[in-house]
């Protein structure tokens, strides 16, 4: 068994004191999550995010500002997940997008709704994003340097 590191991005969206999450499947079992997922090749950070955002939720989103970074690993795994959060904002819906296979449902709940209702969440990540948002984290897209030629 080797390392895996893993590339995600994810976007926070907030809107009238509600958050945007999505039901998915992992592993066949029924978790919540930010609009979120892995980097692919040739495509900055911020493009990733709204890509996933779309493919997850028929949502066309803008990029706002970066969130945080964060760092988690399965103590059964060598898996590392290093997650590119963003704040991001809803520019248009495309009406009769299909939503990526595994996911379920888009879901709007506020953290409370979250908390309280025992909602399996993807990783501690989830969380996370929502607490360093609430708490002001916000650094300028341009503290990411992409330096992909196209």
């Amino acid at each position: 068994m080797s390392w895996v590191p893993h590339i995600t991005v994810a976007s926070v969206i907030k809107s009238d004191d509600k958050y945007l999450f999505v039901e998915e499947y992992v592993q066949d079992k029924v978790v919540l999550n930010q609009p979120a997922g892995h980097l692919e090749e040739n495509e900055s950070l911020s493009e990733a995010c709204v890509r996933e955002t779309l493919e997850e939720t028929a949502y066309l989103v803008e990029v706002k500002n970066l969130i945080g970074v964060y760092q988690e690993r399965n103590k059964n795994s060598l898996d590392m997940w290093l997650r590119f959060c963003f704040e991001c904002s809803i520019k248009e819906e495309i009406k009769d997008r299909e939503l990526d296979k595994n996911i379920i449902r888009k879901i709007w709940l506020n953290k409370e709704e979250v908390l309280k209702e025992n909602h399996f969440l993807r990783s501690k990540m989830v969380m996370k994003c929502i607490e360093d948002f609430e708490k002001g984290n916000k650094y300028p897209l341009d503290i990411i340097s992409s330096l992909l030629e196209k």
